[in-house]
């Protein structure tokens, strides 16, 4: 029976109906949290049509969730505010169990670190540490002067810069966060010890694991984590923190060589947790608006980071961890590499037979067979073996003057069965187990110890092996299984254990590589090729693959998410093996649809195990044309395609952009992967389909479309189901654009070779375009800095189109470094190539002087032949 008190459905109906509209015209950050109400009110107003009964069971169930909603939010519940001090530089607030830090870097960059009271000094202040663990492995910009305000009431602290802003609210305490008066995120439970063992918990993790959670909306899509191919929003997801191969992984993987700490929001904010330890970041799986970052132990720190844009957001986080300088130009060229060359001889074969078809190459990779004879057994002894290898000095010699560069695969593990081995022990290098011995285990090359990367003295016997490589005349280092592949817990480096420090091993191996380049080769741009790495890996020069994928159509379709997601992480050069890596599937087709992909990844790396060759001098002759076709587009966009490269290391901003950097608000393109940009002026959408005949491309609507091979024009913003062929993906340019390449006739068959005294320059040109402007970086190709070292030219390109006047006026503006060389002064013959002039101009004028053009009224190309003299601008003008 009903009590008599409760009141009818049709009231209390009412009643809920007042306390859903209340709750909702609230203004909160965690609207995410408002949703949920929302949803449990309506549910509770459906209920209550049935029955008094339930009505009376939902009501006070209600009325206990309206009491305590304003607190299900907040922060650790016995966390209490008990004082806050202003520094000049950070605010340090005082609670009952610890002290909080707020430090702001800039103003889009804030840093909040929590230190528990038993980390505190005697007299309650935080002490500085040097202990390995406390380090930060991410973060290399200094806190910048900041203009801050400060303001505190009785019942909350104001903390802001110009753009960012956090609130603390004493009780109960909770600290948001703010950029330009919008909320971005707010701390859940603050830091929090969990005891509970949870159903989906890791071995990795113990049962005191320590927590930092945070309010996620409702809508927020999430992205980062390092790599993985989860799909682009990758919320719903608990990921690992635990740097991992996936061996012949497809479409999905949850756990790879890259686990890095660091979230981006749709929301246009990022929370970058600033530790080495192993642990996991859950993106709400369990689908209660949370966002939680656990781990084993370490450092109690993260970065808040805004940005208005897309581009100002990733470039905020890379000003935060470093970018990445310049690679060699020789890396924008193509590799010859497989799992293995196991021979000096066999290796002469392959370049030689690359010079024989004219199929353009800049590199060749050695796998581990260069100092063995087999997989197993002798890992670690980082020399040629010389049965096998007799004249590397000579053959690295005579490669490099046929414009190949030498890339060798080094690996941490000194097996105990290496000739290295006994040396290894003597000098110490080797992690350790808990007597201070060196730490053996077993794993798939053999038994072994692995390279304390983190121990001064191995650091130096590791880049002396690198060093006496380079000075025989390796030109780059390729660092595989760093993760590293096999680590046991047990094992100790100096510092630290391998749970501490296990995701930041590759970037500390990048490191000292780096290092040792600066000190004993600061001319030169070091190659470093790494399978594994942490947040700020990028500055090192660290240049990541996205591991041992299948030789698959669903190894292909992982690949522009991984390297989308990379890309806004720092790591710009994240690349694939082009054709797939693992698996002796022979599949022409998908080999030819990967490399027309590579002709838009960062790097341009066919490889493989040796079963199905990875060279397209050895495949068949259709596949062997397309893949040419492929390669020779890669070496005529190699204009652009470094000065893409020196934008990055300029801004950070990466060489392949998702879509919504454009539509940042549109809520198809914060899933989208399956088209990108490549840099700002192409649409890329590679064929991941067997036998597919058609694609479905989505034009941005911010500006007309060009077909980069017919000519045909997109409107912006519409869609279209283009007819494929088999030369080629679909490709596309920005109207207006001003696009950099080499003439199609100069076959260039190795970067090196190309000497600058040719260039096409060609503006696409559309009426709805008014201006448009781009540039074209040129250096040495080789010399480290050589931008800060004035060794540079640097082209200015201008297009100007007055609709009124009928005009169109196109400007190029070298502009000459300091110490510029000698070759970069040259006068060089440019053709200027539009596209889309309707009618033949009346007057064309270069620096106020008529000239003679070329005029295709089928193609409506036009050509014009301009002498560039170095410094000096060159003005054309066309009148109709």
């Amino acid at each position: 029976m009903v009590l008599q008190s409760i009141e009818s459905s049709s009231v209390m109906e009412m009643k809920v109906q007042m306390k859903l509209n209340n709750l909702m015209s609230q203004s909160d950050v965690n609207s995410g949290l408002k949703r949920n109400e929302h949803r449990e009110m309506v549910l509770a107003i459906g209920r209550s049509r049935k029955s008094n009964a339930a009505v009376s069971f939902s009501v006070m169930a209600l009325s206990l969730s309206v009491l305590f909603s304003e607190h299900s939010h907040a922060q650790n519940v016995e966390r209490r505010f008990e004082s806050v001090q202003q520094h000049k530089d950070r605010l340090e607030i005082k609670t009952n169990d610890g002290v909080i830090r707020i430090t702001p870097y800039s103003n889009e960059v804030f840093e909040t670190s929590f230190f528990p009271r038993a980390e505190l000094a005697a007299d309650g202040s935080i002490p500085v540490s040097s202990a390995l663990t406390a380090q930060s492995f991410a973060v290399v910009k200094k806190p910048q002067k900041t203009k801050l305000k400060f303001k505190q009431s009785g019942t909350q602290i104001e903390y802001a810069s110009e753009g960012l802003r956090v609130e603390v609210r004493k009780n109960p305490f909770q600290i948001r966060y703010y950029y330009r008066d919008k909320a971005l995120t707010s701390e859940k439970l603050g830091y929090q010890t969990i005891r509970e063992k949870q159903d989906f918990a890791d071995p990795n993790l113990t049962r005191n694991r320590e927590r930092l959670s945070f309010n996620l909306d409702a809508q927020e899509a999430l992205y980062g984590g390092g790599a993985r191919a989860l799909g682009m929003d990758r919320r719903g997801n608990r990921l690992p923190l635990y740097n991992k191969a996936h061996y012949g992984y497809e479409e999905r993987s949850q756990q790879m060589n890259y686990s890095i700490p660091l979230v981006f929001s749709s929301k246009l904010y990022a929370l970058h947790f600033d530790n080495a330890a192993i642990g996991h970041l859950d993106l709400d799986s369990q689908h209660d608006n949370s966002l939680n970052y656990d781990t084993i132990g370490g450092r109690k720190t993260y970065h808040i980071i805004a940005g208005k844009t897309w581009s100002d957001l990733v470039q905020n986080y890379v000003g935060l961890t470093g970018k990445q300088p310049l690679p060699p130009r020789w890396a924008f060229g193509n590799f010859a590499s497989r799992f293995g060359y196991h021979t000096e001889d066999e290796a002469r074969k392959v370049v030689d037979q690359f010079r024989a078809e004219k199929i353009p190459v800049d590199a060749i990779i050695f796998d581990l067979y260069w100092f063995g004879k087999d997989i197993k057994g002798t890992m670690g002894n980082l020399a040629f073996d010389p049965d096998n290898f007799k004249n590397p000095r000579g053959m690295m010699a005579d490669f490099a003057q046929q414009g190949v560069k030498t890339v060798l695969i080094t690996e941490p593990f000194i097996l105990t069965t290496s000739q290295r081995w006994q040396e290894a022990v003597q000098k110490g290098i080797l992690a350790t187990d808990a007597q201070a011995k060196p730490f053996t285990y077993d794993f798939y090359f053999g038994n072994t110890g692995l390279i304390d990367v983190f121990k001064p003295e191995a650091r130096t016997w590791f880049w002396n092996i690198y060093k006496d490589l380079a000075n025989q005349g390796a030109a780059g280092v390729w660092g595989d299984l760093g993760e590293p592949e096999v680590h046991p817990s047990a094992l100790q480096h100096q510092g630290a254990s391998a749970d501490q420090v296990h995701n930041v091993y590759g970037h500390e191996w990048a490191r000292l590589v780096a290092e040792g380049y600066a000190k004993d080769f600061p001319q030169t741009r070091p190659f470093i090729l790494m399978r594994s790495g942490a947040a700020g890996s990028q500055r090192f020069g660290l240049i990541p693959w996205s591991g041992d994928v299948n030789r698959t159509w669903g190894g292909l379709r992982s690949q522009m998410e991984i390297a989308l997601q990379m890309g806004m992480q720092g790591l710009a050069y994240m690349h694939s093996d082009l054709g797939g890596f693992a698996g002796a599937n022979l599949d022409d087709e998908l080999y030819a649809r990967w490399l027309q992909y590579g002709v838009f990844q960062p790097v341009f790396r066919p490889h493989a195990q040796e079963e199905v060759p990875s060279e397209p001098i050895f495949r068949s002759s259709n596949a062997k044309g397309l893949a040419r076709q492929a390669i020779e587009l890669r070496y005529r966009m190699l204009p652009y395609n470094y000065s893409l490269a020196f934008e990055n290391s300029q801004t950070g901003m990466p060489l392949m952009r998702p879509l919504m950097f454009n539509e940042p608000y549109n809520p198809q393109l914060q899933k989208h992967a399956s088209s990108y940009l490549w840099g700002q002026d192409f649409l890329v959408q590679p064929v991941t389909n067997p036998g597919q005949k058609t694609a479905q491309i989505q034009f941005p609507k911010d500006t007309n479309w060009f077909d980069f091979y017919t000519d045909q024009i997109y409107l912006g913003g519409s869609s279209t189901d283009l007819q494929l062929v088999p030369e080629h993906i679909p490709t596309f340019v920005r109207a207006g654009a001003l696009i950099p390449l080499l003439p199609a006739d100069l076959h260039l068959q190795s970067t090196q070779w190309d000497d600058g005294s040719r260039l096409e320059l060609h503006y696409y040109h559309d009426q709805s375009v008014k201006s448009s402007q781009a540039s074209l970086y040129e250096d040495d190709g080789l010399t480290r800095q050589a931008w800060e070292r004035g060794q540079y030219r640097l082209s200015q390109f201008k297009a100007q189109f007055d609709a009124k006047a009928k005009e169109l006026h196109i400007e190029i503006k070298p502009s000459l470094g300091k110490a510029v060389p000698e070759k970069l002064r040259q006068t060089r013959q440019t053709t200027l190539v539009l596209h889309h002039i309707e009618n033949a101009p009346r007057a064309v004028k270069l620096n106020g002087q008529s000239q003679t053009f070329q005029w295709d009224a089928q193609t409506k190309v036009m050509q014009l032949h301009v002498l560039e003299q170095a410094g000096k601008p060159s003005r054309m003008t066309l009148a109709w």
